[in-house]
């Protein structure tokens, strides 16, 4: 799948996920945005594309923070030249039984999961339209946002949210030329997962390294999914192969859960 081209921001762009999206999407020839919080991290995914050829920027900025994701936008066109894609990608974990919810965690995981989503999808239509030009918009659900999970419960939440606005989004926007679709990963080895696994093991007594351990023996594929199987899906929904697809939040677990 060719990118060649093609001008694409990634949020979370930083580690894990993100920045296997990053590389992957640099691979099939697109020159990146890397937005995230962190600039150190920034700086090493920067010059990772810019070792495959590719031409990469950096921004730092809160993707809760709407007027900081329309800046991040502005930069990335003033800078490469171009905006044809975003990827939603920047997202946190929460795990916590329903009854132990706090009114401040729910805030930050709402404000960074779904104002973060909402104000890129926001952003990027507005920005495509000024340009004259069709776009596309890939955001970060997750299988939970088609089950919820025991003690993922607003974590869960959110993920259906993203599907919903995914969902409307679509219908907004299709008359523009601008597709929205969603990718919804399993059980992917990062540093989420390894601080998701800890959580489970203080509310649960699990040795610690049992609940991630648990949850791959669930997967039909037999194996982890990795950030290079998330950013494979990526890629296809940024191309031009996916042209006729939009309003789809599609699971990439690997067989955990199946719609």
């Amino acid at each position: 799948m060719s990118l060649n081209g093609k001008v694409v921001l990634v949020t979370g762009a930083g580690q894990g996920i993100g920045r296997g999206i990053a590389l992957r999407l640099a691979r099939d020839g697109a020159d990146l945005a890397l937005i995230d919080v962190k600039a150190d991290k920034l700086a090493s995914v920067q010059k990772e594309v810019e070792a495959l050829g590719r031409k990469a920027t950096v921004f730092v900025a809160d993707v809760s923070r709407r007027d900081q994701i329309y800046a991040a936008i502005d930069h990335t066109e003033k800078t490469l030249g171009g905006f044809d894609v975003i990827v939603n990608n920047a997202g946190i974990a929460q795990v916590n039984p329903i009854a132990d919810v706090t009114p401040e965690e729910v805030d930050r995981i709402f404000k960074i999961n779904i104002e973060g989503v909402l104000w890129g999808i926001q952003a990027a239509a507005a920005k495509f339209k000024a340009r004259g030009q069709k776009g596309k918009i890939i955001n970060a659900s997750s299988i939970a946002g088609h089950d919820g999970f025991a003690l993922l419960g607003v974590y869960s939440a959110t993920k259906f949210a993203v599907r919903a606005l995914t969902q409307a989004a679509a219908k907004e926007y299709a008359s523009a030329g601008i597709t929205v679709n969603a990718y919804c990963p399993g059980i992917v080895g990062t540093d989420m997962w390894v601080e998701i696994d800890q959580r489970f093991s203080d509310l649960t007594g699990a040795p610690k390294g049992e609940t991630y351990k648990k949850y791959v023996e669930g997967i039909a594929l037999g194996r982890a999914q990795t950030p290079d199987d998330v950013a494979a899906l990526v890629a296809f929904l940024a191309s031009g192969d996916s042209d006729y697809i939009t309003g789809q939040s599609i699971l990439t677990d690997g067989g955990i859960v199946y719609r």
